[in-house]
């Protein structure tokens, strides 16, 4: 699906509570099936070149339309025409046509409901509708029509030809139909109540032409719902009527403003095309104000050399535009319509902006825009996307409404221009969209929303024992994992690839002539690697086998330092280890005694001969220490063994003990009088992700039970994770789903993490309780470890200040999987302090809970933890 990057994170925090172990095997590397020479299964010709570019008799079929519908608001139906002109290019006669009747996918015998799970899901159907009703079908050949032969299979419709289409011939396809428009429209189409009347997205509404290409012949994979698009390029011109008074804004240019827009507003949009600052079009007193106009409105849109089009249609609209500067001098026009109920600098009023500085910055870089308008429009879709044209969420504000943007409209570049086939290969438009979102997220208002990311801490979650490998179609991959796979793991493989593997100046140039050669046309995932590796002179087949055909993990260790005959003045041998399958280049830091250190580089190439690689290190006194990764930049699932040291540590204070760390942390708290006071707790925390608020609620109380869940306000209240720990019975559910493997170590690991001040019965519960012989450091502060490992074998890291006793950190090892929270900010509350600031990396992203409310002894009840 298109979601926006909140949802891509949303499913990311799910990873984190829902994910089981991840399995880690040392000696799993084997160089000769890494680097064997075999890779593509055939090789290039006439239509798709060996160098990764369209063959000299490369072809693809047109399809043209002309569209009338009519937006009935009483009634909630659209109903009109449609007429296709259909192309074949190809040099095979065709005896039948395949056409895409997405809206049937809302049906209630549909296949997409036949096979979504009971407990639902982003795109499971919240109600149902007899999807296209279709009145009329007919061909025209020749000019000459007669009624179609044609057959409906679900979202597909067949129509047999009295003869073969020969090449370079054309025939028309009149379509003649009605549906109901969904409320919910799996999360890409659908209807919001507002206040000021009913807000319409219109996605799917007419019949599209299947692609017939050189690969697969008729590409026709039914619409269920995760799988998106594969269209044909042409020309649409189309037509909207609608009552008086009800804004519509679609794909393309508006062709007849004169007929549809109030003296008013025609200047006020003139004014907008020239101008870099937001221009209002119509404002909240405009929305409100009586229309004087009687009956119907008919819109002319026209959009050319698209794929698809899409439009808005509401009388609730706020309007408001900006120019949008293009490079070689061209314009376009950058436009928002959302309700009164989104206005605001904080939300919407700065959504024009958005779209400006976001396609400027892609046509720059990447691939000059190519629509004359550009839409933002908020509704009841989380994310959405079309030629010049995207839904987001009403109810997105400050970053989360800049990251759905950023993200929707990237896709103007991947599938809209480069036009891959994302019904088969989500991971070809989601995941390389979300990579360059980062660029403009960067570059937007001096990294206004920036946030640097830890790829070695994205690693448990990329290579989790539930993970599977990219190359799938979407409606096979889970949905849990659908955001790994398709946007975040494929967008990470290509910054590894333009950062660690290639450089930027090779990938960016290779990139670009990707864009290039594929524009308006249908590339493969052969097409993309062919063009990646001969523009950027690498053979990187290793990569493409490793990270996207399957989900071979990295795992690089430091094994030892010796050196030249014994002393350090003759140089060090580093030997390090590749112990997982996926061979990558290697970053080392080393320090020595005398101060000095230096950053070695070694190429993948090391790993070719095998699982281990000494270098020669010119050292002039001891190695202290030795470094793989030291900022983090690799998916590494076991950072432990990446750093060897020698350097002296620091000793305890004389006298320190287990239970003295202890009780100095239960009496900086509020002494254990206080804490064993508070039978329960109830905290409201919040943080961001993306951009977009996240909720967190959980509620303990003593003994034994807990309850939490995560919901993002912007996604519909969307449901993250929940939680419920109620004695024995433990129910864990992650967006939605249950997760159905919870045994009972898994259970029993649950209850020992989440236990309401577990510092007073960690002596009495069966624990193996140490503390670590020296100090360490936590965020510059000098800090006791206390190491508890439970007897379900759960490991729990303790930091606690030695200078107030306070908990500063707490890591959890539990089946391979780690957490790590930081606290800060205590407050008293009841007599106890209480951290009002958690931190945490999860899946890469740096995430700050703030407490938002807590309450102490408010007297839970049972039916709190059910």
């Amino acid at each position: 699906m298109k979601a926006n990057k909140i949802y891509l994170a949303a499913l990311l925090l799910a990873g984190s509570f829902s994910q089981v172990s991840v399995a880690q095997t040392a000696g799993n590397y084997d160089h000769h099936e890494a680097f064997a020479p075999l890779f593509y299964p055939s090789a290039g010709n006439e239509y798709r070149g060996a160098a990764g570019n369209p063959g000299p008799k490369y072809w693809q079929n047109a399809a043209d339309y002309t569209i009338n519908v009519s937006l009935d608001t009483a009634t909630h139906r659209l109903s009109g025409a449609t007429v296709i002109t259909y192309k074949n290019n190809s040099p095979d006669a065709l005896p039948f046509l395949w056409l895409q009747l997405d809206q049937n996918i809302y049906r209630q015998d549909s296949r997409a409901e036949a096979t979504t799970v009971v407990s639902g899901g982003r795109y499971a159907n919240r109600n149902f509708t007899q999807g296209y009703e279709l009145k009329s079908v007919h061909i025209v050949v020749n000019g000459k029509s007669q009624p179609a032969n044609y057959l409906v299979t679900d979202t597909r419709m067949q129509i047999k030809l009295p003869q073969s289409m020969k090449q370079g011939t054309s025939l028309q396809i009149k379509v003649e139909y009605a549906f109901t428009i969904p409320e919910y429209g799996t999360d890409r189409m659908g209807r919001l109540k507002t206040r000021n009347g009913w807000m319409y997205e219109l996605a799917q509404w007419y019949p599209r032409m299947a692609v017939y290409d050189d690969v697969l012949g008729w590409n026709t994979l039914p619409y269920l719902g995760a799988g998106e698009f594969y269209l044909e390029y042409g020309n649409f011109d189309y037509t909207v009527t609608a009552p008086a008074g009800v804004v519509v804004a679609g794909s393309g240019e508006l062709t007849n403003p004169a007929q549809v827009l109030t003296a008013t507003e025609t200047a006020r949009l003139a004014k907008a095309r020239n101008s870099d600052a937001t221009v209002m079009i119509r404002d909240s007193a405009d929305v409100v104000k009586p229309e004087a106009r009687k009956g119907n409105l008919t819109w002319h849109f026209v959009c050319k050399n698209a794929r698809d089009v899409a439009f808005t249609a509401s009388k609730a609209y706020i309007w408001d535009a900006a120019r949008m500067n293009l490079p070689d001098g061209k314009k376009a026009l950058a436009q928002s319509v959302y309700p009164v109920e989104s206005a605001g600098d904080g939300a919407w009023g700065r959504s024009t902006e958005y779209t400006k500085a976001c396609i400027e910055h892609y046509s720059e870089k990447w691939f000059p825009y190519t629509y004359p308008v550009a839409t933002n429009v908020a509704g009841i879709t989380g994310g959405m996307e079309y030629p010049g044209i995207v839904f987001c969420h009403w109810r997105s504000t400050k970053g989360g409404l800049w990251g759905v943007t950023n993200h929707e409209f990237g896709h103007n570049w991947f599938p809209m221009i480069v036009g891959s086939n994302e019904r088969k290969y989500a991971w070809m438009d989601e995941g390389f969209n979300t990579f360059i979102n980062d660029f403009a997220t960067v570059d937007f208002n001096k990294g206004e929303y920036s946030r640097k990311q830890s790829v070695q801490s994205a690693a448990k979650y990329l290579f989790g024992k539930t993970a599977e490998p990219i190359m799938h179609i979407p409606d096979v991959i889970q949905n849990n994992n659908l955001g790994a796979e398709a946007y975040y793991k494929p967008a990470l493989g290509l910054k590894l690839l333009r950062n660690q593997i290639l450089g930027p100046e090779r990938f960016d140039y290779a990139f670009r002539t990707y864009i290039d050669r594929w524009a308006f046309k249908h590339p493969t995932p052969w097409d993309f690697f062919r063009t990646m590796e001969n523009v950027a002179g690498e053979d990187l087949s290793w990569f493409w086998k490793g990270w996207f055909f399957n989900s071979w993990k990295l795992d690089q260790a430091v094994k030892e330092v010796k050196y030249v005959k014994g002393d350090p003045a003759n140089g060090a041998l580093i030997t390090i280890e590749n112990k997982e399958q996926l061979p990558m280049p290697v970053v080392v830091f080393v320090r020595e005694s005398n101060g000095k250190s230096d950053t070695v580089r070694l190429p993948v190439e090391v790993w070719q001969r095998g699982g281990t690689w000494t270098f020669q290190y010119p050292s002039t006194s001891n190695v202290t220490d030795v470094v793989i990764d030291p900022n983090g930049d690799f998916p590494d699932i076991d950072p432990s063994n990446n750093t060897l040291k020698t350097s002296s540590t620091k000793p305890l204070p004389a006298g320190s003990t287990v239970t003295s760390v202890l009780n100095k942390y239960i009496d900086a708290i509020g002494g254990a009088d206080k804490v064993k006071a508070i039978k329960d707790v109830t905290t409201i925390e919040k943080a961001e992700v993306e951009g977009a608020e996240v909720i967190l609620t959980s509620k303990a109380k003593r003994p034994g039970q807990f309850y939490m869940d995560i919901v993002v306000p912007a996604m519909n209240n969307m449901l993250i994770t929940k939680v419920i720990i109620n004695g024995s019975d433990i129910k864990l559910t992650a967006m939605n789903q249950a997760v159905p493997d919870l045994n009972d170590a898994r259970k029993q690991a649950l209850k020992e993490t989440v236990a309401l001040f577990p510092e007073l019965d960690y002596s009495n519960s069966g624990n193996q309780v140490v503390l670590d012989p020296s100090l360490t450091t936590v965020n510059g502060e000098d800090a006791y470890l206390v190491t508890v490992t439970t007897p379900a074998k759960v490991v729990i890291k303790n930091y606690y200040s030695v200078a107030t006793g306070l908990k500063l950190q707490q890591t959890i090892h539990a089946s391979d999987d780690e957490a790590s929270t930081n606290y800060s900010d205590y407050k008293e509350v009841n007599g106890v302090k209480f951290p009002h600031t958690r931190s945490a990396k999860m899946q890469g992203h740096e995430l700050s809970f703030k407490n938002a409310s807590l309450k102490v002894n408010s007297g839970l009840k049972d039916q709190d933890f059910k």
